[in-house]
């Protein structure tokens, strides 16, 4: 009986992963689709990512920056760096601006230079300014962007993977239900869908989140922050996000490794004041012409314990952290 259900478990799970074609699919060697930058006031981790994208040379490079704060007397300053840094451009591209003059603060700000990006193009490529990718990143979410094109359960190509790859699964493409937004792409179609500021009853919210990911603490703590958003406490656009994704259930695809590198962390960063920076681009080599596709539920409770541990894990995280300032 034993052996009977592990071979039906082992059946069922090789079933969960599916050859895809990928014959279409030849890495350019140059980027063919358009990027949008998202930057504000900090020059060396935009310099950083400007590097990455500098070294892919896209076609059409979009840069957005909020404006400098009111009250910071060194943001006018950091601004301009920044936004002279993140035009250099020396390849064959059409650079369009999106320079605010006053500080429309993280929500607004981002999703706004979103909009104007897909008011000029269908699909691409969206980086802030302390998400630096690898090579392999843009053409990750190039080929996702053109592989899942039509396919309407699809919402975003995501470049961020927070778990240490498991043996022998990296020619498998992870179909997830929820989000990243550390180097991401995505369509205008699905873009459309977007509400900075979606009104719905609480336990509608409660349901539709919780049936989708199918995680308990990880629901409470998105609706935590939107619950902050309609109070006016919170500036954010990344809950609303997730929540889309939730109503109409929209699925992602993430790489088998790790693509992104986050630079942010740091008393300058927006939401990762205090953050441990842990995530490392894999060098591991993508073989796109024999990519799989595998829908593994694991993955996304394995990246939401991580994103979301529960109060032990917290507790010996703060005593490790403790230990290690000693």
């Amino acid at each position: 009986m034993h052996t009977t259900g592990s071979l039906s478990k082992q059946s069922e799970k090789e079933k969960m992963i599916r050859p895809i074609d990928n014959s279409f699919f030849k890495p350019p060697a140059s980027l063919n689709t358009p990027v949008l930058f998202l930057i504000f006031n900090r020059p060396d981790t935009t310099k950083q990512v400007f590097s990455a994208i500098k070294k892919v040379k896209p076609p059409r490079l979009y840069v957005a920056a909020d404006g400098p704060r009111s009250d910071y007397p060194n943001d006018a300053e950091s601004c301009e760096i920044a936004r002279s840094t993140a035009t250099n451009v020396d390849w064959d591209c059409e650079v369009k601006t999106l320079f605010r003059e006053t500080n429309l603060g993280c929500s607004l700000a981002v999703t706004s230079a979103i909009d104007w990006f897909f008011e000029q193009e269908s699909e691409g490529i969206i980086l802030e300014d302390d998400t630096k990718p690898s090579e392999q990143f843009f053409k990750f979410v190039n080929f996702g962007l053109r592989k899942y094109r039509d396919d309407k359960n699809i919402g975003s190509i995501c470049g961020y993977n927070p778990l240490t790859p498991k043996p022998n699964t990296n020619d498998r493409i992870i179909i997830s239900n929820y989000p990243s937004l550390w180097g991401w792409g995505t369509w205008k179609n699905v873009w459309e869908k977007y509400s900075l500021q979606p009104d719905f009853h609480y336990l509608h919210k409660v349901t539709t989140i919780y049936r989708h990911i199918k995680h308990l603490r990880y629901t409470m703590y998105i609706l935590s922050i939107l619950g902050g958003v309609e109070k006016g406490e919170i500036d954010t656009w990344c809950a609303q996000f997730g929540f889309m994704f939730s109503k109409y259930q929209y699925k992602v695809v993430y790489p088998p490794i790790n693509l992104i590198e986050n630079i942010g962390f740091g008393d300058q960063g927006t939401h990762t004041k205090g953050w441990d920076n842990t995530n490392n681009p894999s060098n591991i080599r993508l073989d796109f012409m024999n990519l799989k596709e595998s829908y593994d539920e694991s993955f996304d409770i394995s990246r939401f314990n991580i994103e979301c541990p529960n109060i032990y894990n917290r507790f010996m995280k703060k005593c490790k952290k403790f230990i290690k300032n000693i």
